[in-house]
């Protein structure tokens, strides 16, 4: 079965809290802080693998958790760092934010690889908040939550060369006979379900990807017949070979089918008409009129170059599969993702990210830095207490609170907790 779409939910591993532990050894009468920090949760990390074909796998199993790092302990211990998890996905691979819609990374090459949740950062143990003046903090940080979102994987197949054209002209016969590709074949629609890949050799070193597109019909560009879910495989193809009919087998006239197949190709996205063809003219051994005389007529003066074949008896598929590479030979290995606009997404943790304002009356402070300090905060210990109040005077939260006309005793909630304001 060929799976190329899958939602999945992947969460980077929770950083590890930090220590609060005290020094207690003999000759050692001053003692001291000597808390540990805690580990790095693990990241999620996706890699393209050229040996995995479809996103089956993603089926089975949709969440993916890093493992958390280990908390901090006494004499000065880092907790250990969690492991990262490496998914590995097809060459090909689009990953987009499922909320969005935008698209995170294109995994277009072998072994590339993409963090698409970061692991939470360990906290730091109490030994790190000694100075000359808080000579025993009995405070430490917690670790930070690791990143978390849902996205979607998206596999458009990689090709040097695409075939389409009709259901049952013959693409699939033709990707037999010049591959060593096995596939389904029968005379009937759409026999084809899935895009099936071959490899052409030429000569030595010389060899492309082939792939036969599933049968397109009319209004495809909107989703009819296999729609959608094959166009999508045609942009990445650098040239493309359309496969005609050329006997008028089905009572189809192959002008007609050449002139409806690329408007569903431009309307479902207009780049697709600049895309390279040649043209293969099928099934010629049961031709019985001037069907190709026409075809040339109507095509070779707008440049297309057509290929006279017959895939049953082999007539022409040696000239054709050297056409191709002709083709491929013009054409720059650019590998392009044209549906959507590339947005690369960070969500580091950013220390400037807080908010101060003034809503329905209530002075609000929040932000993730915020949050992150509240919750390092042990409100019960003076010197976090006093950590805490110089931390949000230092970032200028406070400043901002009086340019509110924050009042004394007035009330400001930071991160859905209620606390006086008092200068």
């Amino acid at each position: 079965m060929f799976i190329d779409i899958a939602d999945i939910h992947v969460k980077g591993g929770n950083g590890g809290n930090g220590a609060v532990a005290w020094r207690r050894e003999k000759y050692e009468p001053a003692g001291g802080p000597y808390g540990g920090d805690g580990g790095n949760g693990g990241n999620i990390i996706l890699k393209a693998d050229d040996g995995i074909r479809t996103l089956m796998d993603f089926r089975y199993k949709r969440v993916y958790k890093g493992d958390s790092g280990e908390d901090g302990r006494g004499k000065k211990q880092f907790g250990k760092a969690g492991k990262d998890i490496i998914l590995k996905v097809p060459v090909g691979t689009l990953v987009k934010d499922k909320e969005s819609g935008g698209v995170i990374v294109d995994l277009k090459d072998k072994d590339q690889t993409f963090t698409i949740a970061r692991g939470g950062k360990g906290g730091r143990g109490n030994a790190k908040f000694a100075t000359s003046t808080r000579q025993a903090p009995g405070f430490a940080e917690p670790g930070t939550r690791g990143q978390e979102r849902d996205i979607v994987l998206e596999l458009k197949t990689i090709a040097d060369v695409g075939l389409i054209g009709f259901p049952n002209v013959g693409k699939s016969t033709i990707l037999s006979t010049i591959s060593a590709a096995k596939p389904k074949i029968a005379n009937y629609h759409f026999t084809t379900l899935t895009p099936n890949l071959g490899v052409v050799r030429i000569e030595e070193e010389k060899s492309f990807v082939i792939a036969d597109i599933p049968g397109l019909i009319e209004g495809a560009h909107e989703g009819a017949g296999l729609g959608h879910n094959f166009l999508k495989h045609i942009e990445r193809t650098r040239v493309l070979v359309h496969v005609l009919d050329i006997s008028g087998s089905e009572a189809r006239d192959p002008i007609e089918d050449f002139y409806k197949i690329n408007e569903e190709l431009s309307r479902y996205n207009i780049k697709l008409e600049n895309k390279l063809q040649i043209i293969a003219a099928n099934k010629i051994d049961i031709l019985d009129g001037n069907q190709l005389e026409e075809l040339k007529a109507e095509l070779e003066p707008k440049g297309y170059k057509i290929f006279p074949v017959s895939a049953a008896t082999r007539q022409g598929i040696d000239e054709l599969k050297y056409g191709m590479w002709e083709l491929l030979s013009q054409v720059e290995d650019d590998y392009q993702t044209f549906d959507e606009e590339l947005v690369y997404y960070e969500e580091e943790i950013k220390e400037d990210d807080i908010i101060v304002e003034k809503r329905d009356g209530k002075y609000i402070v929040e932000g993730s830095f915020i949050e992150r300090l509240l919750e390092s905060t042990y409100f019960d210990d003076v010197d976090s207490l006093r950590y805490f109040q110089d931390t949000l005077r230092r970032k200028g939260v406070i400043d901002k609170l009086r340019d509110l006309d924050v009042g004394e005793e007035d009330s400001v909630f930071i991160c859905d907790y209620e606390f006086e304001f008092f200068e």
